[in-house]
C-alpha cells in the first residue's frame, strides 16, 4: 500500500460524497426493499421505485457477493448478522447435499433452478468467505471456505493451469472450456485467501493460474487479457476488466512483477485510448480498438476508479470519473446500471452484485484519503 498522495481538493470533496452516498442511499436499500424476509435473501434487483422485480430467481453468486458487502461494512447498524444469515442462506439454499459444490440458482419458492455448477459462483463464495473469515474468525466460514477450494482445485482445474467455465450438476464435462471472467474472480478469490492466511496450496494455484492465462489469455501485441482464449472465433476484450485486472495485479507483491502484470500494464494505456470517450468507460472492443459494444456501466466504471488511484499523475482523469460517477451514475435513490452510447440510462433496475464493485471500489480509493 503506498502512502497517501496529494489530491485536488475537490477530488477529496467529491470522494466524501461518494463515501456518503454508498452508506445512505446503497447499502440501506439490501437493509430494506431489497431483502426477502420470508427467504432470508436479497431480491435479484430493485426498480426505480425500490420495489423488487418480480422474482424469476436468486443467484448463489449475488448472495455472495452480498456476504462480501455486509461482511465489508461490518460497523454498519445490522451488518454482522447481515453477513450472518447469508452464509446461513448460501448454505440451505444453495448448497448441492448430493453432489457437492452450489447450484448457480434457485426459484421463487426456493428449490433448486439452474443446477450446473459453475466457476463464477465457486470463485465468489471463495472470496467472500476468505474476507468473511478475516473478519470473524468463525469455524463455519472457514469449513466452508476449505470446501469451496476443494470442490474449486478437485473439479474445475484443469491440466494446464485453467479452470472449467461450467460443469453439469454432477460434475459431467459440458465442453464449456476457459473463459476470463471466472478466472479473474478466481485470481480475486485466491488472493483474499492469500490475505487472511498462509495457505501454500492456493498460493502455487494462482501462481499457476496466472501463468495459463499469460500463456492463453493475452493477446500478444497490446498485452490485452482477451475474454476468450486466444485464437476463439469473435473474440474480444472489455475496458473494465482489464482495468480490473490492472488493480488486482498491482496491489499484489506475489503477482506485481509478474508477466501477467507487465502484459497488463502494457495493455493500460491502450484500454485507456480506445475504451475511455469523454469520460465514458465503454463495454466490448474488438482487439484492432473497434467499438463492438458503447454500453457504459457503472461497474466498469468503478474498476476504473480504483485503478486510476494507483496511477501516479492521473489525479485529473480521477476527479473526471469521479464527477462523471456523480453526476451521470448516481441519484437521490439509488444509481443507474447503465447508460447507452448518448449518456442515456437504459438499464433502471439496480441488482444486487453491484454495490459488491462500488465496495471494493472504495476500498481502493481509500489510499487517496
Amino acid at each position: 500500500m503506498s502512502d497517501p498522495r496529494p489530491t485536488l481538493p475537490e477530488l477529496t470533496t467529491r470522494l466524501a460524497r461518494f463515501r456518503q452516498h454508498f452508506a445512505e442511499r446503497i447499502v440501506p436499500l439490501w437493509q430494506g426493499p431489497g431483502w426477502n424476509a420470508e427467504l432470508a435473501l436479497p431480491f435479484e434487483a430493485l426498480d426505480a421505485q425500490h420495489q423488487p422485480l418480480p422474482v424469476q430467481r436468486y443467484r448463489a453468486m449475488a448472495v455472495a457477493r452480498q456476504l462480501y458487502l455486509f461482511s465489508s461494512r461490518i460497523e454498519q447498524p445490522g451488518a454482522a448478522e447481515r453477513a450472518a444469515t447469508l452464509l446461513r442462506s448460501l448454505q440451505r439454499h444453495f448448497h448441492d447435499a448430493e453432489h457437492g459444490g452450489w447450484f448457480y440458482s434457485i426459484d421463487a419458492a426456493g428449490q433448486p433452478l439452474d443446477r450446473r455448477k459453475d466457476l463464477y459462483t465457486h470463485a465468489f463464495i471463495v472470496f467472500a468467505c476468505a474476507h468473511y473469515w478475516g473478519k470473524v474468525r468463525e469455524s463455519l466460514v472457514e469449513s466452508t471456505l476449505n470446501a469451496a477450494l476443494e470442490i474449486v482445485a478437485e473439479r474445475f482445474a484443469r491440466d494446464d493451469g485453467l479452470y472449467e467455465a461450467s460443469l453439469a450438476e454432477d460434475w459431467s464435462d459440458l465442453g464449456s472450456g476457459p473463459l476470463q471472467n471466472p478466472q479473474m474472480h478466481l485470481a480475486e478469490a485466491f488472493l483474499q485467501t492469500l490475505q487472511v492466511r498462509d495457505d501454500p496450496a492456493v498460493h502455487q494455484a494462482l501462481l499457476q493460474l496466472c501463468e495459463a492465462l499469460q500463456t492463453h489469455f493475452i493477446e500478444p501485441e497490446q498485452g490485452l487479457m482477451l475474454e476468450k482464449p486466444r485464437g476463439a472465433v469473435d473474440n474480444w476484450f472489455e475496458p473494465g476488466h482489464q482495468f480490473e485486472w490492472f488493480y488486482l495485479l498491482d496491489t499484489s507483491p506475489l503477482l506485481r512483477d509478474s508477466p501477467l502484470h507487465a502484459s497488463i500494464s502494457r495493455a493500460f494505456g491502450y484500454a485507456e485510448q480506445h475504451g475511455v470517450k469523454d469520460s465514458a468507460v465503454l463495454a466490448m472492443l474488438d482487439v484492432e480498438g473497434k467499438v463492438i459494444d458503447p454500453t457504459q456501466r457503472i461497474w466498469a466504471k468503478a474498476e476504473y476508479l480504483r485503478a486510476l488511484a494507483l496511477r501516479a499523475g492521473s489525479d485529473g482523469k480521477l476527479l473526471e470519473q469521479l464527477v462523471a460517477l456523480e453526476e451521470q451514475f448516481l441519484h437521490a435513490g439509488g444509481w443507474n446500471e447503465c447508460l447507452d452510447a448518448s449518456g442515456t440510462v437504459s438499464r433502471h433496475d439496480m441488482p444486487s452484485t453491484t454495490p459488491y464493485h462500488l465496495a471494493t471500489c472504495l476500498e481502493g480509493l481509500q489510499r487517496l484519503s
